[in-house]
């Protein structure tokens, strides 16, 4: 998953020329990882008996957080270290790359260490910022977040349903 994140937005950052568009993909970046940390946050603090509930009365979505429920250990270790963690380190490359082309169009000779400095802590901010903004979230509303990633699922699922025989969700 770092690698395909990590190359795929490369790629791009370096085919554009556009500084506002390097932006926009360090932002998707960033907001991947404070969504996968919120998912993460949100199975770890739900309750099954609610899902189950809804799912009894064939709610869409409600089987599939269920199932994130009762697999709860292993998907808060893949949303917050592997998608949260990961996120996290490629915008600090990307980062990295967008100084690198900002400078370029300098000629201060301290512009890249401000530069470096000042996108580093505005990254750094949002990303800090908004995973406790999501932690908020994800505790006080974990039924809630569960059931919309159960619903995504749902329907990510559907189309591909035919892959997997046998399987009734």
């Amino acid at each position: 998953m770092a690698v395909a994140l990590s190359f795929t937005a490369h790629y791009f950052l370096n085919e554009l020329q556009s500084i506002v568009l390097s932006f926009l993909i360090l932002l998707l970046v960033v907001m991947v990882g404070i969504i996968f940390d919120l998912i993460g946050t949100a199975v770890a603090a739900a309750k099954i008996a609610p899902l189950n509930a809804k799912a009894a009365r064939k709610v869409t979505g409600a089987k599939w957080g269920v199932k994130l429920i009762k697999n709860a250990e292993k998907v808060a270790t893949f949303c917050n270290d592997v998608g949260g963690d990961i996120s996290g380190i490629i915008s600090g490359t990307l980062v990295t790359v967008i100084v690198i082309k900002l400078v370029m169009n300098f000629s201060h000779q301290q512009a890249e260490f401000y530069l470096g400095v000042l996108l580093t802590s505005i990254i750094a901010a949002i990303t800090v910022g908004g995973k406790a903004w999501g932690k908020i979230i994800a505790i006080n509303y974990s039924t809630e977040v569960i059931l919309v990633v159960g619903l995504i699922l749902t329907k990510l699922y559907q189309p591909l349903s035919w892959l997997k025989k046998g399987d009734s969700i």
